[in-house]
């Protein structure tokens, strides 16, 4: 294991399957997310369950937050590695000729989501295991001594997007994904060998994915905004 990330080939390869399980999470939460704004109760079912399974709660949360610390360290490792091999290249050429803004940028982007993903679990999932695992409710009621008060998943994800503050910083944040994944969806693919026939398709579907999830966390943010 430690020859793979000794190596730049096995850093990047790491980083690409990184990515990649973390782009495939950010569309599974975007489903359940897109859910509320057509159906409370499909949002609440789908919101508890995944709150309340034990694999998704014991094995999958785990494996999530451990990729999105590796995700984020190796990023930071890698940028630092490119930065010093790119001095040497701008001083033979012009860099930034051969590169996108995207690509020159991604440490920014990869920070500005960074501290974007803290916001978001301090809003919502450190609330959401304060009231699993230390209040020790797991009903997923918004009162647990009533019993058709209603799930609290919904009331909550409303309640947040309530102040413009908090929904023009999300919205800040969800463009800062777009750009980051405009560059790194690509990148990801490159590094794991996938350049065949197939490298068009990925690349439209990349562009559609890259610019059409984040839209559309903006639009449920913006939806419960102007709506409740």
């Amino acid at each position: 294991m430690s020859g793979i990330f000794s190596s730049s080939i096995g850093r990047k390869f790491a980083m690409a399957l990184s990515a990649l399980f973390l782009m495939f999470f950010i569309l599974q939460h975007f489903a359940i997310n897109v859910l509320s704004v057509f159906s409370e109760n499909a949002f609440n079912e789908a919101s508890h369950f995944m709150g309340t399974f034990w694999a998704v709660q014991y094995l999958l949360q785990p494996v999530l937050i451990f990729g999105v610390i590796f995700h984020f360290v190796m990023g930071f490792i890698l940028e630092i590695r490119n930065n010093r091999a790119r001095a040497i290249s701008y001083a033979k050429n012009n860099g930034a000729a051969n590169s996108t803004w995207m690509s020159r940028n991604m440490i920014w982007s990869g920070g500005f989501i960074l501290v974007f993903l803290v916001i978001h679990f301090i809003d919502f999932w450190i609330p959401e295991i304060n009231t699993k695992y230390i209040a020790g409710d797991m009903s997923g009621l918004v009162d647990p001594n009533v019993a058709d008060s209603g799930y609290r998943y919904y009331e909550e994800l409303v309640h947040k997007f309530e102040p413009i503050w908090r929904v023009a910083l999300y919205c800040i944040g969800f463009i800062f994904l777009a750009l980051h994944l405009l560059h790194g969806f690509n990148s990801a693919f490159q590094s794991i060998g996938a350049n065949n026939k197939y490298t068009k398709g990925l690349k439209g579907f990349s562009k559609v994915y890259a610019i059409g999830i984040p839209l559309g966390f903006i639009f449920i943010a913006l939806f419960h905004h102007f709506n409740h």
